[in-house]
């Protein structure tokens, strides 16, 4: 990066971009601007720090970005908008191969694409480890955001995607495995259902939340908002075979991984009683009156601790 300089990675990072229809103006100038049809824009910001949610010794370059670019359009689809833009601050050492920064961002690139939105701009500095601050833009489309604070007695508690994926593979590579190779490539770059987000806000959905510190302690922000108690049953889940057999192995419950482990970023939202739900939301609870203080219960009983991840915690 030394040899590389700044400017040099950024014109190598923008040598083949490729920018979607909202983009009115790309990187080049002090400010990219993007559209906002309906005049609102869903925004947000996640970073990532080298030895904390990611190892450059376990993931590929193209992981890392990916994985980055994951956790802000992820918040994005929680609110029930469409992601169209990300915005990157990138701090790396300058002996790092530039050549492992453009991969990187190729991999944000990637991610944004896969869902129709474009990587417009951003900053790079000197740092003492890879810092990744990714900041994801949103476009409602018209519709009113999904809060978290709407749930109401009642309502239906559903789960669109993968959960305790990611910390099934933590597992594995904090022991020093690389398998199963599904649980550990989930750590590494998860697969969120993006688009699960517009489904729900547009069957109605009363409240939603990015299931990214565990789904405990993410259910919990959505029974203080609201002031509910969300009740969690467990009863019909089906572990997945490859967590099941890492679980064994490590005489874990797979379902511990399921409930408090993070970054897979399922989507939990809450439903009117007798709403269809959408394509991928599966029902796994029900809203009720709140307890003082409100609370997520699991089977009927509330847990002790986080219920998942916590910074400073």
């Amino acid at each position: 990066m030394r040899d590389a300089g700044e400017f040099g990675l950024i014109d190598r990072i923008n040598a083949d971009g490729v920018y979607g229809a909202g983009v009115i103006v790309g990187p080049g100038d002090d400010t990219a601007v993007v559209a906002a049809p309906d005049g609102s824009v869903a925004v947000t910001c996640d970073v990532l720090v080298e030895g904390v949610h990611f190892r450059r010794d376990w993931s590929t370059p193209i992981d890392v970005g990916r994985k980055s670019a994951a956790a802000s359009l992820a918040d994005i689809a929680a609110m029930g908008a469409r992601p169209t833009a990300i915005i990157v601050g990138l701090g790396i050492p300058g002996d790092l191969p530039a050549a492992w920064a453009v991969a990187c961002a190729a991999g944000m690139r990637e991610e944004a694409a896969s869902v129709g939105a474009s990587l417009v701009g951003g900053d790079v500095v000197e740092a003492p480890q890879v810092v990744i601050s990714v900041t994801a833009l949103g476009d409602l489309e018209g519709r009113a955001p999904v809060l978290r604070s709407g749930a109401r007695p009642g309502d239906v508690v559903a789960l669109a995607g993968r959960l305790g994926w990611s910390a099934g593979g933590l597992a594995l590579l904090s022991r020093g495995f690389r398998s199963p190779k599904a649980l550990v490539d989930a750590h590494r770059c998860p697969q969120p259902d993006y688009a699960a987000g517009v489904r729900a806000a547009s069957a109605g959905a009363t409240a939603m939340i990015d299931v990214s510190d565990g789904l405990v302690a993410d259910a919990q922000h959505i029974a203080d908002a609201s002031g509910v108690d969300l009740q969690i049953d467990t009863a019909a889940w089906q572990v997945p075979e490859p967590m099941a057999a890492a679980a064994a192995a490590y005489n874990v419950d797979p379902r511990e991984w399921m409930l408090t482990g993070g970054e897979d970023h399922a989507l939990l939202a809450t439903f009117p009683a007798g709403t269809e739900l959408p394509e991928g939301f599966v029902a796994t609870g029900v809203v009720a009156h709140p307890s003082t203080p409100a609370c997520v219960l699991v089977d009927g009983k509330a847990r002790p601790g986080n219920g998942g991840h916590r910074h400073f915690g």
